[in-house]
């Protein structure tokens, strides 16, 4: 495993200084710069080798005081132990919110898998290929979604976005794509099943208000249906954007199966705004 050479930066620093200590001469005390080896170490270290590297640094100006004869060397051990316990503690704090966003993301991470199902490379005729990227870099979920539902009706495919962010975003999200899980399987047409999730959307809001949310989310999305036992012509989706574009004006989303371009579309209709 390839290791970050940031991580060796306590021990150069401690090199640098022990060097310039020896070769300077004593009118300029270079040791009283050594606490900051143990700060630095407490950043990137655990709090063991923390300890440890802060020791090493005590012991040595503790010893270099006794060979010189130079008394003023114990203001330095001392301000070196100070901050060797300070920095072990940082370091045990910084670790303790390092496993805590861990556990964050693991839970974010398991929220995308249930809420996003992954979607086969292929279903039916189609290839399909996806790419689900959030607005913030290091968030795991967001209030876009889609969905794909391959019914005697056709393959059904939704996608679209909340108004909106965060926890309110993401539980009006999980219900449309519930409904449209079970809805796609029952609505004769694409009209009747954009009324299906409309009804959801408006008793989701419904109960929002009524525990003295007035948030008002909606969700703006684009159905598919390809009809069975057909082979359209190949399209390419905009991660978010509300229409089917052709494949030769944007490139294939890319997808860890090869070959694969996004779904096409036959028909499509929008969720209605609400009132």
């Amino acid at each position: 495993m390839r290791q970050d050479p940031v991580l060796v930066s306590p021990l150069l620093l401690t090199v640098v200084l022990a060097v310039l200590e020896v070769l300077t001469p004593p009118e300029m005390p270079i040791a009283r710069l050594l606490p900051a080896v143990p700060a630095l170490a407490a950043a990137l270290w655990p709090v063991r080798p923390t300890l440890v590297l802060g020791l090493v640094c005590l012991a040595g100006v503790a010893a270099y005081g006794v060979m010189a004869s130079d008394h003023s060397t114990l203001f330095s051990a001392g301000a070196i132990g100070a901050v060797t316990v300070a920095a072990a503690y940082a370091s045990h704090l910084r670790l303790q919110r390092e496993d805590t966003l861990t556990e964050v993301r693991t839970v974010a991470d398991a929220t995308q898998k249930v809420l996003l199902r992954p979607i086969p490379c292929r279903v039916g005729p189609l290839k399909i290929a996806s790419l689900y990227l959030t607005a913030t870099p290091h968030a795991r979920v967001g209030g876009d979604f889609y969905a794909l539902a391959d019914t005697r009706y056709g393959i059904r495919l939704i996608i679209g976005d909340v108004r909106g962010k965060g926890l309110p975003a993401l539980a009006v999200a999980a219900a449309v794509l519930g409904s449209f899980r079970e809805a796609a399987y029952e609505a004769t047409d694409l009209t009747q099943l954009a009324t299906r999730l409309e009804t959801t959307l408006l008793r989701d809001d419904a109960a929002a208000l009524v525990q003295g949310d007035p948030a008002e989310l909606f969700a703006t999305a684009v159905l598919v249906e390809t009809p069975p036992n057909s082979s359209p012509p190949p399209y390419s989706w905009k991660s978010r954007a509300t229409t089917a574009t052709p494949r030769s004006s944007v490139a294939a989303t890319p997808h860890p199966c090869s070959g694969g371009t996004a779904a096409s579309t036959s028909s499509t209709q929008p969720i209605p705004p609400r009132p």
